[in-house]
């Protein structure tokens, strides 16, 4: 992938806030300057602009190179199916949605993967809307690591205070906790290290949070962060990676905040997520570490309470897009 290649922007499902956040960033003056490539229904594209009343150029495209320098409020849409009716419902599940928003993933990562767009930023899937459309996945990064045939992968959310790394994703509370094993450590700790280099910091500080409260206060409150955490942070450590802990996961956070640590590596969804989100998903974006190729996402849902309304903000999706030219060079 080149500098000169575009950025692919996936629409996510339509009947959500996908649309108007991509054509709001569109219009804006102020964006990351990038040419863009967007994954989706060109129709529902132009219908959004056109009731927000934004002036941004739908161009359909049938091939990646046609967006490069189009520059200014213009979007070049390479459509992957049929058109979407025009009498979608917006702000419900429907699973004409959820495969559409399928197909735009399928063929982004196409475009990945033949080096003719130089990331990926996604706009947000719904799963109900998935399921409905007969897909089986709990969201991007399980579609993408299984596209792209990767075992070792994971999710990251960051912001401007915070990098944090899971180790398990979308479990339940009892299967994440079963999830944490000598294997999984070091997966998380590497992809940490690994991704903290892509941030351009040449010897990155992994944090290690402990599962279980005060990191089980040395056996205390479970056994685990002493028989395989630590063990794997040691390991880690021995390899060159400037890992520690196991950290008390309510302080870890804090500490990783005021520069203590470049990236936290967190036990389970929501032990890593809420201290991100609570700092605000305006400024926050979603990185799936252990491709072959950059991708970033908006750090949100599909919003399906606003769809529509004209109030859904650019923001996350500015700043995705921001993260994904900085991970490729530019």
């Amino acid at each position: 992938m080149t500098g000169e290649a575009p950025v692919a922007v996936t629409l996510g499902d339509p009947s959500g806030i996908g649309p108007e956040i991509i054509v709001r960033l569109a219009a804006a003056t102020d964006r990351p300057v990038a040419d863009l490539l967007v994954v989706g229904d060109v129709g529902i594209l132009r219908r959004t602009a056109g009731a927000l009343g934004l002036d941004v150029d739908i161009i359909p495209v049938t091939d990646a190179a046609q967006a490069i320098g189009r520059g200014g409020a213009a979007l070049s849409v390479l459509q992957p199916g049929p058109d979407l009716p025009e009498d979608l419902p917006v702000g419900r599940v429907d699973a004409r949605s959820g495969a559409s928003a399928y197909a735009s993933v399928q063929k982004a990562i196409d475009l990945a993967i033949a080096g003719e767009v130089r990331a990926i930023v996604t706009a947000p899937l719904n799963k109900e809307a998935l399921y409905a459309a007969g897909v089986r996945y709990p969201g991007h990064t399980e579609i993408l690591a299984d596209r792209c045939d990767v075992k070792d992968f994971a999710m990251m959310l960051a912001n401007e205070e915070l990098r944090v790394l899971l180790v398990s994703i979308h479990l339940s509370l009892t299967d994440a906790i079963a999830a944490v094993t000598p294997a999984s450590e070091m997966r998380a700790i590497r992809l940490a290290h690994r991704a903290g280099l892509a941030f351009g910091l040449r010897a990155p500080r992994i944090a290690v949070a402990g599962l279980n409260p005060h990191a089980g206060e040395n056996g205390l409150f479970g056994q685990e962060d002493i028989d395989i955490i630590a063990p794997a942070v040691d390991r880690a450590r021995a390899e060159g990676i400037d890992a520690s802990g196991p950290w008390p996961g309510d302080t870890v956070f804090m500490r990783a905040r005021r520069g203590e640590f470049d990236v936290v590596v967190a036990q389970y969804h929501d032990q890593g997520l809420i201290p991100v989100k609570y700092l605000g998903v305006d400024n926050g974006v979603n990185i799936t570490v252990g491709l072959p190729f950059v991708r970033t996402s908006v750090d949100h849902g599909t919003a399906f309470d606003i769809a529509g309304t004209g109030r859904a903000d650019p923001s996350s999706l500015a700043y995705a897009l921001k993260i994904a030219l900085a991970m490729t060079g530019g």
